[in-house]
């Protein structure tokens, strides 16, 4: 009989976000005339529509698959179309990153990158991850056995993680504008993580997938902008929240020509190449219609159309810290990021705030305790909603706690 990879036995039994939607359902269940007032701004899916100029380039390419000239087929690298990398480098240089198209990997989405990078790398390494953390850090190194280490992010340093030069990490993930904690790390901040990195000898995974929400200038939109980042950073980015792309599924993964890592006899491997390899093995490409559709979204005319929606995103935040403000509740995030992290009102637990608002408002927001040991007592709102909703939910929460 096969044996299973025992690793899987030590992740938790659900995905956090399965947990909550089974809450919801129970609740449903036992209130089903409470089920068109409740408000979900827990996960961070968008609500508006795709851009129209993305719309019509995706229609364009599927238009162009069925016409034997332009019908296209396996994509010879699986890698990304030129036209569409050449498109992102071009996007890295309108603020200051050094990127080269030929350094660029098109994907599916930066969920998937971020789960599937640790391939490349050796089960001995051991992992330094930012506590609280988006699951998917913690759990795809969970599956391979990784030994990991946290970086705490706490009240005490605004959620900004500082690194520790008594801790040794082969591999450190970072995400900036963060996930769950909306914190992002300015240019000092940042620099001292790629110092660090280069001290250690090791890799940073740089997570950017909220960088099209960055709206002050000491915060960087790319690692790629911090001296040294080069020979330490890899970046993975998604067009899901720049772009509405969720259900679409298109990003990206920059890895420097020059970054290297050694095997177990001190040989120096590209990880450029690695990483091309892994996906010509395991993966076979973005959708071409897909691909069309991404390209237009850094167009003159894409980058003004997307940048609407996230300037309306941008204001549900507003929305939802001024209330927050109005209550004296401490968060983070908002002003860089579509999520706001809050501290639970009257020491409450982050799951029983989660039943609190629930029963008492039908809001629906995120126990921060889903992201790790420090995010007992905080919870997650999202700024994907509706206007109307958004501004519903706060009011709600406010005569709830006032």
């Amino acid at each position: 009989m096969p044996c299973i990879n025992e690793n899987f036995l030590n992740l938790e039994k659900n995905y956090l976000f399965i947990n909550i939607a089974k809450k919801i359902n129970e609740y449903i269940a036992k209130n089903p005339d409470k089920k068109d007032n409740i408000i979900r701004m827990g996960i961070g899916d968008v609500t508006l529509p795709i851009a129209p100029c993305v719309v019509d380039a995706v229609k364009k390419g599927a238009d162009e698959m069925g016409v034997k000239e332009t019908f296209k087929g396996y994509e010879d690298s699986g890698t990304g179309y030129d036209f569409l990398k050449e498109t992102v480098a071009g996007y890295y240089k309108s603020f200051g990153a050094d990127v080269s198209a030929d350094e660029i990997r098109i994907s599916d989405g930066a969920k998937s990158d971020c789960g599937n990078i640790v391939d490349i790398f050796s089960d001995d390494n051991v992992i330094l991850i930012t506590d609280p953390a988006y699951p998917v850090y913690v759990d795809s190194n969970v599956m391979s056995g990784r030994k990991i280490i946290y970086a705490d992010c706490d009240k005490e340093n605004n959620f900004c993680p500082v690194p520790d030069y008594n801790v040794h990490a082969d591999i450190i993930y970072l995400c900036s504008p963060n996930n769950p904690t909306g914190a992002a790390l300015n240019k000092k901040q940042l620099k001292d993580w790629v110092d660090y990195a280069i001290k250690n000898d090791a890799i940073i995974i740089y997570d950017a997938a909220y960088e099209a929400f960055i709206t002050e200038d000491d915060v960087p939109r790319s690692i790629f902008e911090i001296e040294g980042a080069r020979k330490c950073a890899v970046e993975i980015c998604s067009l899901s929240k720049t772009a509405g792309f969720t259900g679409m599924r298109c990003g990206y993964t920059v890895i420097p020509n020059e970054l290297t890592a050694t095997d177990s006899q001190g040989n120096v491997h590209s990880l450029s190449q690695l990483w091309g390899r892994r996906q010509g093995s395991k993966f076979n490409g973005v959708s071409y219609p897909v691909q069309c559709g991404a390209a237009a979204v850094f167009s003159e005319e894409g980058l003004a159309q997307i940048r609407k929606n996230i300037e309306y995103y941008q204001e549900n935040a507003r929305i939802i810290a001024s209330a927050l403000d109005e209550l004296g509740i401490y968060y983070t995030g908002g002003k860089n990021s579509p999520y706001i992290w809050l501290k639970c009102p009257n020491n409450m637990g982050s799951w029983e705030f989660f039943d609190f608002l629930l029963e008492k408002a039908n809001v629906v927001g995120t126990p921060g305790e889903g992201f790790g040991k420090n995010g007992k007592g905080f919870f997650r709102l999202t700024s994907f909603g509706d206007r109307d909703n958004t501004i519903e939910a706060m009011n709600r929460i406010k005569k709830l706690l006032k």
